[in-house]
């Protein structure tokens, strides 16, 4: 037989490789799809800026006021971020304050002599209202008024 005389086989595609093809093509698009999903989801679940703020804590006007003779440390509830007392370490007498204290939070103020005594005498009232009067004298004397 001669080189023309053979007769060759028409080509057939290949259809295995354009499978493959086309299955790699769906896997990638899925993929993507997952990631932008997977995104989206961090996304609201990372974004800070849209959540919701604390509600205000509703807040009563509490007036503090010492008056008296000698060095003293206070110690007072106001409205904080924190909750935590406010100190006021050698306050100059006479002190008066007014804050915001939350409401279902009993106002208090807390007096402390230092050690060379004197005599103070604290008073709270709350939205103008007086409340309580409490004094302390003498070394390292104590004071508490709350209401």
């Amino acid at each position: 037989m001669s080189s023309t005389d053979t007769a060759e086989a028409p080509e057939t595609p290949d259809t295995t490789d354009g499978k493959k093809g086309s299955d790699r093509r769906a896997f990638i698009a899925a993929g993507a799809v997952i990631a932008a999903c997977a995104g989206l989801v961090l996304f609201g679940v990372l974004n800070t800026d849209d959540k919701p703020k604390p509600k205000a804590v509703p807040t009563a006007e509490v007036t503090y006021e010492v008056t008296g003779t000698g060095t003293v440390e206070i110690t007072y509830l106001a409205h904080s971020e924190s909750g935590d007392a406010t100190v006021e370490k050698a306050a100059e007498l006479p002190w008066k304050k007014t804050v915001q204290v939350p409401l279902g939070k009993a106002p208090s103020i807390n007096l402390t002599l230092d050690g060379k005594g004197g005599q103070v005498a604290c008073s709270l009232a709350i939205q103008g209202r007086h409340v309580q009067t409490a004094t302390a004298f003498g070394t390292y004397g104590r004071a508490t008024c709350t209401g």
